[in-house]
């Protein structure tokens, strides 16, 4: 059974994960910022980085990617709809806040689309969930009973659809396509804030009456 560590970075908050396989092989997604927090969490106990996943690009998820991809020198995987945003302050939002920095990274070194993807030990679903951005994704990791959803749906409230490329429709279509239709007990970590459940979101969540 896999294990998930929840770190809350930077002035945003932005939850980072990590998500930790019996042998000691990890995965780490959205490492937003405090690159060198990331490393000593990873060091102290003991783990092996394989990857790191994206959620989405937009600057508080990818502002330590860089810093923490070289350090372990592992792989970044990010939807191709927002490749040219690690690299473009205007894209990824960094350039909208002033005292915040730009944020340029590299390159990613992978693509995925939906469907399952194999990285080390792991495998896992990704369904793209745009709406909050055009390539916000959701992974989902099915016999673990979690998915990680980013910035797609929060506890009680959903995503910001107010910035590039956003749109509520398509927000809303994704969450009860692709997140709403998980087990009613499958646990959903976000981008910010505390985890939830499908279940629960049906009932308490007033975003998404009718649903």
């Amino acid at each position: 059974m896999l294990k998930i560590h929840t770190y809350p970075l930077g002035p945003i908050q932005t939850n980072c994960y990590i998500i930790e396989e019996p042998g000691g092989q990890c995965l780490i997604v959205d490492p937003g910022e405090e690159g060198k927090r990331i490393i000593q969490e990873i060091e102290g106990a003991g783990l092996k980085p394989a990857a790191i996943l994206l959620t989405h690009a937009h600057f508080d998820h990818i502002g330590a990617v860089d810093t923490v991809r070289d350090h372990f020198n592992i792989p970044v995987h990010i939807h191709p709809a927002e490749q040219e945003w690690l690299l473009n302050p205007d894209l990824n939002g960094s350039s909208r806040y002033p005292g915040f920095p730009a944020v340029r990274n590299r390159e990613a070194d992978h693509l995925f689309g939906e469907g399952l993807l194999a990285i080390g030990p792991f495998t896992f679903e990704v369904r793209h969930t745009p709406g909050h951005s055009p390539g916000s994704v959701s992974f989902i990791f099915e016999d673990s009973g979690f998915a990680v959803v980013g910035d797609t749906l929060f506890r009680q409230s959903v995503g910001r659809t107010d910035l590039s490329g956003g749109d509520t429709a398509t927000l809303l279509a994704s969450i009860h396509n692709k997140l709403l239709s998980l087990d009613d007990d499958c646990i959903i970590y976000p981008g910010h804030g505390p985890a939830t459940t499908p279940d629960f979101e049906k009932d308490a969540n007033p975003f998404l009456n009718g649903f």
